[in-house]
């Protein structure tokens, strides 16, 4: 079973993402502190998706591999077309905001990343709400029996994460 550490992670590398984002500095070097932590954001919501479907993740951050890896690997993930087109520079932004003092990332980019990360996560249900499949009685008892008798009570944003895991159980089982 794969760890849903990995997607809390994820959320909140995109909540610190916001937070910059929201209240920049008057440095505009800080911009790519949001970036990095948008690239993490996607990074760690494919590797998480990897796991649940039993794949061993490479150490890399290229989100392009991770993209592919997902397509390739029937992982239960929307891959939006925003993540798919943009996986390369997602890529880029990991290093380069860390390490190049040149580098800048361009404030236009930041505001649509923001916009459709946060998409691509609120459709594969990283969120705090229960997410729309499982607001059905019947698919909620489905995944609930997926789980371990402790695992039971969780959260919505945990059940959410489960649903990941074993949503095409579910759906195979109808």
């Amino acid at each position: 079973m794969c760890d849903i550490r990995l997607f809390r992670s994820a959320k909140m590398d995109y909540e610190t993402a916001a937070m910059i984002w929201t209240h920049p500095y008057n440095d505009e070097l800080i911009l790519n502190n949001a970036a990095y932590h948008l690239q993490r954001t996607v990074e760690k919501t494919l590797k998480g998706a990897l796991e649940c479907v039993g794949v061993t993740v490479p150490n890399t951050h290229k989100v392009s591999k991770l993209v592919k890896m997902v397509s390739d690997n029937g992982a239960n993930l929307v891959l939006t077309d925003w993540i798919d087109d943009h996986s390369e520079m997602l890529s880029e932004w990991e290093a380069q905001t860390r390490y190049d003092m040149d580098f800048l990332v361009e404030k236009r980019k930041l505001d649509t990343a923001m916009k459709e990360i946060g998409a691509f996560l609120k459709v594969n249900g990283i969120e705090n709400e229960l997410r729309k499949e499982l607001q059905d009685s019947g698919i909620k008892e489905k995944l609930l029996k997926c789980l371990p008798e402790n695992k039971r009570g969780c959260s919505d944003f945990e059940l959410n994460c489960y649903y990941i895991m074993f949503g095409k159980k579910i759906r195979m089982d109808d």
